[in-house]
């Protein structure tokens, strides 16, 4: 359980740049938000159609509904609405959202993708030297982010626990495990992805496959990240988490304070062993990093110090 419950907390720090569907990671404002979030695509994807013939300028509703008509695994219309989609906006998310993960497996999806590639390549006078790099980047930050929030609606529905809750991460895994792989050969073969390749989005999916793999994998790349870090390409934070998490797969106290883990006791997230409470600050400090009271209290996580020494 507390595995479940730490990944949450760093999705809400932003920790892995979580690709959520606009529908599933804004504000609530209609209600066929409300039933996408509920798991009732079939009732959203109705609401959805009735909202956009009533407001057919807005081009959130237009976007959300396209989400929705590829979870629903409706590809004619979903390819249909996504095209006028394009004609109003020109934008990689289509390509980075995980809500499109089903519809790339219809043949059409490479007409899509092709599309998108264009546009921002005769908006921004074709910015990625490494198009094959960043298009694989961009499938597998989608593919990594797949499945989260279906998560968080089994956990409402059926409890953190359930056969159905594990059973999506254990799907999740064996996803997680062909992904890694997958970036390390594309690593072997490229180089770490930089901004200047393949730009900034697909450069945080690499940390962000790599995070969610294992303490060896972090650590064969951990001197890259670094060195990245000091090139700011990436903040630092990104470098204090890696190096946490790390330890935490090891079940290692933690250096820079990064993970939090659920006490089942009080109901609460706490703070995750730390290597040395006297010492995380001058850690922290060393890189640019806030300090740890500061850090937490943006979760409403209360940290004394003092308490911890």
């Amino acid at each position: 359980m507390k595995i479940i419950r730490m990944f949450e907390l760093i999705f809400l720090l932003g920790m892995y740049q979580l690709s959520f569907s606009q529908s599933m990671n804004s504000p609530l404002k209609n209600k066929a938000d409300s039933l996408r979030n509920e798991g009732n695509l079939k009732e959203a994807v109705l609401e959805y159609k009735s909202l956009y013939r009533q407001n057919p300028d807005s081009k959130a509703l237009l976007y959300n509904y396209a989400c929705a008509l590829s979870l629903l695994g409706q590809n004619d219309s979903c390819i249909k609405y996504l095209n006028v989609y394009m004609t109003l906006d020109t934008t990689l998310r289509i390509l980075t959202d995980p809500d499109f993960c089903p519809l790339r497996r219809d043949k059409r999806w490479i007409d899509i993708e092709n599309k998108v590639v264009d546009q921002i390549n005769v908006k921004n006078n074709h910015p990625y030297k490494n198009l094959e790099f960043a298009k694989d980047l961009w499938r597998m930050g989608a593919v990594d982010q797949f499945g989260f929030s279906e998560i968080e609606i089994a956990n409402k529905k059926t409890g953190a626990n359930s056969s159905v809750v594990r059973g999506i991460w254990e799907c999740k895994f064996i996803i997680g495990e062909n992904l890694q792989k997958e970036l390390d050969n594309l690593i072997t073969k490229y180089g770490w992805p930089r901004i200047t390749d393949v730009g900034e989005q697909a450069a945080r999916t690499a940390f962000t496959v790599i995070l969610h793999s294992n303490s060896q994998l972090i650590l064969k790349y951990l001197p890259t990240v670094k060195t990245i870090c000091e090139e700011n390409e990436l903040p630092w934070e990104r470098y204090a988490t890696m190096y946490d998490r790390a330890l935490w797969y090891d079940k290692k106290p933690q250096r820079y304070g990064t993970h939090t883990q659920y006490n089942e006791m009080t109901q609460k997230e706490e703070l995750y062993p730390l290597e040395d409470a006297s010492k995380v600050d001058i850690w922290r400090k060393e890189i640019g990093l806030i300090p740890l009271k500061e850090y937490l209290a943006r979760f409403n996580i209360k940290y004394d110090p003092e308490d911890n020494k």
